[in-house]
């Protein structure tokens, strides 16, 4: 029985060839057109945003990325326009020049303040009749020195005593007392019999410390602070060397209250008031918002128009509790000046240093 070979059909091979290639064609057809309504989409999105009604909330609308994309756009339009209005005020200030008006002041919450009736004006003869007899005074006319004694709260951990070590090495004539269940009015007549000037008490919780008071020996006042963000030298970056025994300039600022001039006068009188130069060291004082800052920094002048400065550490923040007549006594002592938060903090414009 004969066999005969057929031969295959060229045409079907060829039809299966060009059935693959429009498969191919079909899909980048449809790929360009899935893109092309993407890109379309994200026009209407953009159209859409720009003519966004201005009563409209963005929190009004339900989906999540599309509230989030409206939120990005919307703020990127704001930041353009304020860009726009800087330039077109630029360019107005270099046109008229000297006739320009005066930049306008931004609004803060020091600068809106509410009115002190307590203000202090330097040249009222009333103030200065007050700080040529206060406590304070004789520190001022240079007929006393300063001597601080620094202790803390009952058996202190060693990033308390640590603290109270830094800030005896800024403090000049300042001595560290390591405290083992000692009472305070036991402390205070040793202190005055010794001629001690101050006596400076951190307290500390959780092994951090957390508070401090002020005593001025041996009449009074004394004032009770929280302490807050304190970093030891170690902890802060790109410090300098530890200070040197110089005496340290003192600078004090924005105490403007009668409360104020009297806690800035307490500061100022722990330091010796004739300031070593040569040290150039400076102890800062800065008042903001009813917080007051302590920073201790290194200066050097680098020509006649640049100074460079160094912090040296340690630092903190105080806010001051109470202000008290007389020395140290917690149950029968009268109370200048109380922190009364309900009542003093409800307007966050007015202050009280």
């Amino acid at each position: 029985m004969d066999i005969t070979e057929v031969p295959t059909n060229q045409g079907s091979k060829s039809k299966k060839k060009k059935s693959k290639k429009s498969m191919k064609t079909n899909t980048k057809v449809k790929n360009v057109e899935v893109e092309e309504e993407r890109s379309a989409a994200v026009e209407k999105m953009t159209e859409s945003a720009a003519a966004f009604p201005p009563t409209f909330s963005v929190s009004e609308i339900k989906n999540k990325q599309r509230r989030h994309f409206m939120f990005m756009k919307l703020k990127q339009e704001k930041r353009k326009q304020k860009l726009q209005l800087k330039k077109k005020r630029r360019k107005e200030r270099e046109a008229l020049g000297d006739k320009a008006p005066p930049k306008e002041v931004p609004k803060t919450i020091e600068n809106q303040r509410v009115f002190d009736e307590t203000t202090v004006d330097p040249e009222d003869e009333e103030v200065a009749f007050d700080e040529g007899t206060d406590e304070f005074s004789a520190y001022f006319n240079g007929l006393t020195n300063p001597k601080v004694l620094i202790t803390t709260s009952d058996r202190p951990r060693g990033r308390t005593m640590r603290f109270c070590e830094q800030l005896a090495s800024v403090i000049p004539n300042a001595h560290v007392y390591y405290r083992r269940g000692l009472a305070l009015k036991r402390i205070i007549p040793q202190c005055v019999a010794r001629n001690f000037t101050y006596l400076i008490v951190v307290n500390e919780d959780r092994q951090v410390p957390n508070g401090l008071v002020l005593c001025h020996l041996p009449d009074g006042p004394t004032a009770h602070f929280k302490v807050s963000s304190v970093r030891l030298r170690k902890e802060m970056k790109r410090r300098g060397k530890d200070p040197t025994e110089h005496y340290p300039e003192v600078i004090l600022n924005n105490f403007t209250t009668r409360l104020g001039h009297s806690i800035g006068r307490l500061f100022a009188a722990l330091f010796p008031q004739n300031p070593q130069f040569v040290g150039r060291q400076v102890a800062t004082f800065h008042n903001q918002r009813d917080f007051i800052f302590f920073r201790f920094h290194r200066y050097i002048f680098k020509n006649e128009k640049k100074v460079g400065i160094q912090e040296l550490g340690p630092r903190f923040t105080l806010k001051l509790r109470s202000l008290q007549k007389g020395t140290f006594n917690s149950k029968y002592g009268e109370y200048e000046w109380v922190l009364k938060r309900h009542e003093m903090d409800a307007c966050r414009r007015k202050f009280q240093l």
